[in-house]
């Protein structure tokens, strides 16, 4: 398949559950799958070994129920159904400790001032979608950022680094205009002087890299 990227979500269709649920899983994982399969849940896009160039390499983190297992699948493309992404930002606010809300909202106001639209992945992310429970007193709020340029980036990581926020540790990555992604703290860290390179996570390998 062309196109696809990291952290992206797919959609199997019926076909293509019926292939998963076919394979020798044991009894945990059979039952959290068929979990997924009956209310037609996402997996997600992960790194795509050289070993799967045939197939789609992706991913289900399963929520508390079956102990945050993580279920690693290879699919066959032609069992995509089709391509989704994760909840924009704003849907988690529902997650979030009381008395968040406002400071959730203008969060969100200064990111869109520097032009980005978040999405929340990881356990809030993966909460917001499924209804199902992930979200626990140490979990951080995991953003996907995409930018389109160096300034951009810059700019997205000084909001996040400099607002003062009293909730869970906010986490997650940039996503740059050609595919890569880079954690918003360690790209903030090397713009100040303080990192040599950062490490570009791509859909087919990571690699430290000097943005440019």
């Amino acid at each position: 398949m062309t196109g696809l990227r990291r952290q992206q979500l797919l959609r199997l269709s019926a076909a293509g559950w019926t292939r998963v649920l076919d394979a020798p899983w044991d009894s945990g994982a059979r039952s959290c799958l068929g979990l997924w399969a009956a209310r037609g849940l996402p997996l997600v896009v992960t790194r795509q070994p050289p070993a799967c160039a045939d197939r789609v390499a992706a991913g289900l983190p399963a929520p508390a129920r079956y102990r945050r297992r993580r279920l690693a699948l290879a699919v066959d493309p032609r069992d995509v159904a089709s391509l989704d992404e994760f909840p924009a930002a704003a849907a988690v606010v529902r997650l979030l400790p009381r008395g968040l809300a406002t400071a959730w909202d203008a969060l969100l106001a200064a990111l869109a001032e520097a032009g980005c639209a978040p999405r929340v992945y990881g356990g809030f992310g993966w909460q917001a979608l499924t209804r199902l429970a992930y979200v626990h007193a140490a979990s951080d709020l995991d953003l996907l950022l995409p930018v389109a340029s160096l300034a951009q980036a810059d700019a997205v990581a000084r909001v996040l680094a400099s607002r003062a926020w009293a909730g869970p540790r906010l986490d997650g990555e940039l996503l740059l205009a050609d595919g890569g992604a880079v954690a918003w703290r360690e790209w903030h860290a090397h713009r100040e002087g303080r990192a040599p390179q950062v490490l570009v996570k791509r859909l087919h390998g990571v690699a430290l890299e000097t943005p440019a």
